[in-house]
């Protein structure tokens, strides 16, 4: 894999074991635990984030004194696509509390013969010029819905960085995005290798959002 892809998977740490229990169709069961999980997920890719961004110096005065600490020298925008990315986007913003949001509505538009086109209805997003900007999305699988999300927030604006946050990816849409957008980084729970002919991760997880929120109609 590309040094512009993290798998957060790579080492054995508490993540591992979110990202079983969001794969487990029983666990799956549970939404508040599958919403809480893919929160988790988000708090410690914001915090590994966190890692590659510039910090300041300053001076904290303390009731015996002053302190010398390091700060952030500037908020991330965090983006996520609606519905299914909501729990990702909370724990990227219970770390980046003081950040800047924004919130697009991508969805697969699915046609009678089994294809699909991205619909992109709404978008709302504050200043993204120079910004450091964070996508989240807890699936990327083709990663047509990524590619058409970030050109439109390049129309808004040109970011200074481009981080993407995934709970599951797949190669192929890791490469695809890659292609069309090589200066994205993409921070993964997880790879998975398989994508099905209707754009679904094998072994996945199954809809996120519909496991967090509900089934949906199809549109």
């Amino acid at each position: 894999m590309s040094f512009m892809v993290v798998n957060l998977s790579e080492q054995y740490t508490l993540l591992s074991d979110w990202i079983s229990e969001i794969r487990d169709e029983e666990v799956q069961k549970d939404r508040m635990r599958f919403r809480r999980n893919l929160e988790r997920i988000g708090e410690v890719a914001a915090y590994e984030i966190s890692k590659t961004l510039p910090f300041v110096e300053k001076e904290v005065q303390t009731p015996l004194g002053t302190a010398n600490c390091k700060a952030l020298k500037e908020q991330p925008v965090i983006t996520t696509i609606l519905r299914a990315g909501l729990p990702l986007h909370q724990g990227l913003l219970n770390f980046f509390d003081k950040a800047d949001n924004g919130f697009i509505s991508a969805y697969r538009k699915h046609q009678r013969d089994g294809s699909f086109e991205i619909s992109l209805d709404y978008v709302s997003c504050p200043e993204l010029e120079g910004r450091v900007v964070i996508v989240s999305d807890p699936m990327l699988a083709t990663g047509a819905s990524l590619v058409k999300t970030i050109q439109y927030l390049r129309e808004e604006g040109h970011p200074s960085e481009i981080h993407v946050v995934v709970a599951i990816a797949c190669t192929v849409g890791i490469e695809f995005v890659l292609r069309s957008e090589p200066q994205c980084k993409i921070w993964c729970g997880a790879i998975d290798d398989e994508l099905t002919a209707k754009g679904y991760i094998v072994p996945g997880l199954g809809d996120a959002g519909d496991l967090a929120y509900g089934n949906k109609v199809q549109m």
